[in-house]
């Protein structure tokens, strides 16, 4: 993805998540501190989750509607059982899958109840050996109850 579409993909998702992202926000370092710990904790919950091919919980990681950019398409879930209808480790497994890794992760716009983290993934087959890596661009919130969970996400990942 070019920096210019980066950044479009970005500014959209800051308007279509918070419309209050037009107006400018005054987060201390204590709130910047805290969101990024709570975001970075909710991103171990769905990689835990994931790896333990366990769907409810690795829904329940998420905030929603829940959006994801990739492979060229646009797909939008509404809710965790909506999302858990998915077959996505059977199509992981069809490509060797057996798990994945946080490479790194970087918060790159923080606010009180948003963060933008740039990641870089990588998946492994039952051997341990890379099957792939990938960047990606995840956009972690805090529901109204305070949850923190993956809102959206943008992966150059299949």
């Amino acid at each position: 993805m070019t920096r210019h579409k980066l950044s479009t993909f970005i500014l959209l998702c800051c308007l279509w998540i918070s419309p209050t992202a037009l107006f400018a926000q005054t987060v201390t370092t204590d709130e910047q501190t805290q969101a990024i710990a709570g975001a970075m904790a909710a991103l171990d919950d769905f990689m835990r989750t994931f790896n333990n091919r366990d769907m409810p919980a690795w829904a329940a990681t998420l905030n929603y509607p829940h959006v994801r950019f990739a492979s060229g398409n646009v797909s939008v879930w509404q809710s965790a059982e909506e999302f858990a209808r998915q077959s996505t480790f059977a199509n992981l497994a069809a490509i060797g899958w057996d798990h994945s890794h946080w490479l790194s992760r970087e918060a790159v716009l923080v606010s009180a109840g948003k963060v933008h983290i740039n990641t870089v993934f990588q998946r492994f087959n039952n051997q341990n050996e890379s099957i792939g890596t990938y960047e990606s661009l995840y956009i972690v919130t805090r529901d109204a109850q305070g949850k923190w969970g993956t809102q959206a996400r943008s992966s150059l990942a299949p």
